[in-house]
């Protein structure tokens, strides 16, 4: 049974949690599927507000599990109804969290499997790479995709993430699921190891 509960939404700097658990970031485009697979995971479809319209999520939020690790759900980048101004915004509020957070885990980044990474998936990874935090790829809906299809996108995305694991995963199906909390789970407790030897 998985514990989880919404903490807050952030939407600066100052709202961000002080309690200092390890962080489990879902990061990708608007609308590829980051609050449905956290819905999944915790077996709650409530838990994370969903949305088909792009740009939904307008903040950081943070839901704390099991009572030993935080799930940061990031606001999705690309497309947005809320305006060029407001993904601006939240671009530098991501930023932010990143250059300010000591407890970030692991980042996993959403890529929609149906379309494969897209120049923006690509900035993104570039740049979380230059961070040196651990990161996980996932890619999402994969029921939409036939088992033909799914292993053209899987040699595609792992010519592009050589020598990085790659998950096929759905909200719908829970395919996948088990890999990412084996992943996730080894990322927090690396990440606690870490911490107690520097302590």
């Amino acid at each position: 049974m998985t514990q989880a509960e919404f903490i807050l939404s952030a939407v600066s700097e100052r709202d961000f949690p002080r309690e200092e658990l390890p962080e489990i970031v879902f990061a990708g485009r608007s609308n590829v599927g980051k609050s449905s697979l956290i819905n999944r995971l915790v077996g709650n479809k409530k838990l994370a507000r969903t949305s088909s319209t792009p740009g939904r999520t307008q903040s950081i939020n943070f839901y704390r599990i099991n009572n030993s690790v935080f799930f940061v759900d990031l606001p999705g980048f690309g497309y947005t109804k809320a305006g060029k101004s407001a993904a601006a915004q939240w671009k530098k509020l991501i930023e932010r969290y990143y250059q300010v957070r000591r407890t970030i885990a692991i980042t996993v980044q959403l890529v929609d499997s149906r379309m494969g990474p897209t120049a923006m998936d690509l900035q993104l990874a570039e740049w979380l790479d230059a961070l040196e935090i651990p990161r996980l790829v996932v890619m999402t809906k994969s029921d939409k995709l036939s088992n033909n299809q799914k292993v053209t996108q899987l040699r595609v995305i792992s010519e592009w993430r050589k020598n990085q694991d790659v998950v096929m995963s759905s909200a719908e199906t829970g395919a996948g699921c088990r890999e990412i909390w084996n992943r996730i789970t080894a990322a927090a407790e690396a990440f606690k190891t870490l911490e107690g030897s520097v302590g």
